[in-house]
């Protein structure tokens, strides 16, 4: 039986469409969750109470809708501080999580591999050492599902040495994963790499398979792929290795970045990345803004990279496809339909043209659209 949840959104009242996006993509967070949204509450305010996020009498009045909708849980569309926990559980008598519990509970569900596995529960951890200090009702009223799934999930009320003690084995084991990718990566340094990157959902997985001729799973839900996945593709002749990636989401919680870094450096180890954008979204930029900031903070934000606009075939027209080709005339943007095929020879080309002045040993210098 699905989970039931109210999501709470504080916005700025310049800032009226950007919350709505963010709330957007929240509902369709928790649908992959596995919850139900039954309300939303948006209030306008300047400035976060610093107490009860919403303010003390707001946080009451959302308790008490949260009992008459019989509601599962209350999820805020931020990242909630220890004392905001600690005060809204008070008034609040059903689970209080925020947008990090959802994305870490995706991933819980997600996780297919060990080291994935490993990556999840290490972020978990680390997010839940930080709630040690919310009151003693706030973490037992938990209970189960949505927020407290995943390899942690019987240690909420451990005591932080013992969180502490088990993350430190967490890395040791990660770091001999890291290791062994290493080797693997010593191993395949004499061919081109390829990364695929883009915001959660962009089609990565479908570009992938159309590459490699895999089989990899697709789905519009967010989050499918989590491990890394490498395989060949043949190019002109050319064999290339092509690597899917987790997929990039607005406000990535820091653990995940943290824990998830052996895998997000299979970016940093590419020779070329193409960035999957979701050109069907009326706002992909602001989702190539994410991906950019992200590649940043792993450290590949100099990295070549080609921007491969995907989904040209959910376009209204196409007069809006010539429009947007007029618009990025002349950069390193290819559009492409992995569903339909549509494009995808341009986009080798491309690819190849990158491997063949990496073949002579010419610099390969990253171009931003």
């Amino acid at each position: 039986m699905r989970e039931k949840a109210i999501v709470v959104s504080v916005a700025h009242p310049n800032d009226l469409a950007e919350a709505q996006r963010s709330i957007d993509e929240l509902v369709a967070l928790l649908d992959t969750a596995g919850v139900d949204v039954v309300d939303v509450i948006v209030q306008k305010r300047r400035r976060i109470d610093p107490a009860f996020y919403v303010g003390k009498g707001k946080a009451k009045e959302i308790g008490e809708l949260a009992q008459h909708l019989n509601v599962d849980a209350v999820v805020f569309d931020a990242r909630l501080s220890p004392k905001h926990v600690r005060n809204l559980s008070s008034v609040i008598p059903v689970k209080v999580l925020d947008r990090v519990d959802v994305i870490l509970d995706i991933f819980a569900q997600h996780a297919g591999s060990s080291e994935a596995k490993l990556q999840v529960e290490l972020a978990q951890l680390q997010h839940r050492l930080a709630r040690l200090r919310v009151a003693p009702g706030a973490l037992s009223r938990l209970g189960g599902g949505i927020g407290t799934r995943g390899p942690g999930e019987t240690k909420l009320e451990i005591d932080r040495r013992r969180i502490q003690s088990k993350i430190v084995k967490l890395k040791r084991k990660l770091r001999k994963i890291e290791k062994v990718r290493q080797q693997k990566t010593k191993q395949q340094r004499y061919f081109f790499r390829v990364a695929l990157v883009g915001y959660t959902s962009a089609g990565k997985s479908t570009l992938m398979n159309r590459l490699t001729k895999s089989h990899f799973k697709e789905s519009e839900k967010l989050f499918t792929t989590l491990d890394t996945f490498t395989r060949a593709a043949w190019i002109n002749g050319a064999t290339i290795l092509v690597s899917d990636t987790v997929g990039f989401i607005s406000n990535l919680p820091t653990e995940l970045i943290a824990a998830f870094r052996s895998t997000l450096m299979v970016a940093n180890e590419a020779d070329l990345i193409l960035v999957v954008v979701d050109v069907s979204k009326p706002d992909f930029e602001r989702d190539i803004e994410v991906v950019e900031s992200t590649l940043r903070k792993i450290g590949a934000g100099r990295k070549p990279r080609i921007y491969v606009f995907n989904k040209i075939d959910l376009l209204p027209s196409r007069v809006m496809l010539e429009r947007l080709m007029d618009r990025y005339a002349g950069e390193e943007v290819v559009f492409v339909s992995a569903k339909t095929g549509e494009g995808l020879e341009d986009l080798k080309a491309k690819i190849y043209d990158y491997y063949r002045r990496w073949k002579e040993g010419k610099p390969l210098t990253p171009v931003s659209p």
